[in-house]
């Protein structure tokens, strides 16, 4: 069987989080996702979706420090049905989904709620190999007086990039 829910949205609210008494993180908020159609009477309309999502370990905390309400993201995971009873005895259910793999997609700085503190390393890509400490320095190339700073060249695969 194959169980696989890819949404983009935007979160409905910030992160709820809380631990397992094993120590476990686990994030809970909504995503809300639009979609625009042509109805049968060839007006546009839209409709919007709203689901609950859950992350779990370090996915969560990240989640957490990063994603404010309104953040936009992708989320990659699996349906779930949450089944209970409720105060009048009841029975309820509702489906949610368990997150796997996030991406988030806002620009920096745009409506993340984060801010980087001056001190903080930047992220290498997993890809970034130092050079080692004894190899010998290349020959250096020949320089021409400039008066704009020389912006160094970054060896970037393009899906790396977030936006």
């Amino acid at each position: 069987m194959f169980n696989k829910v890819i949404i983009v949205g935007n979160l409905t609210r910030d992160i709820e989080l809380r631990y397992t008494p094993s120590g476990t993180a686990v994030g809970n908020t909504g995503i809300a996702t639009t979609r625009k159609f042509k109805g049968g009477d060839g007006q546009l309309k839209e409709e919007t979706l709203f689901v609950d999502i859950a992350f779990f370990g370090r996915t969560a905390e990240i989640a957490n420090q990063y994603l404010r309400k309104g953040s936009k993201v992708l989320v990659e995971g699996r349906l779930k049905l949450d089944s209970w009873t409720d105060q009048n005895g009841g029975k309820r259910s509702k489906h949610s989904v368990v997150v796997e793999n996030m991406t988030m997609l806002d620009s920096k700085g745009e409506n993340s709620g984060y801010n980087q503190p001056n001190n903080a390393a930047p992220v290498q890509p997993s890809n970034y190999q130092q050079p080692a400490a004894n190899t010998p320095p290349s020959s250096p190339a020949p320089t021409m007086p400039s008066s704009e700073p020389e912006i160094p060249s970054i060896d970037i695969d393009e899906d790396e990039i977030p936006f």
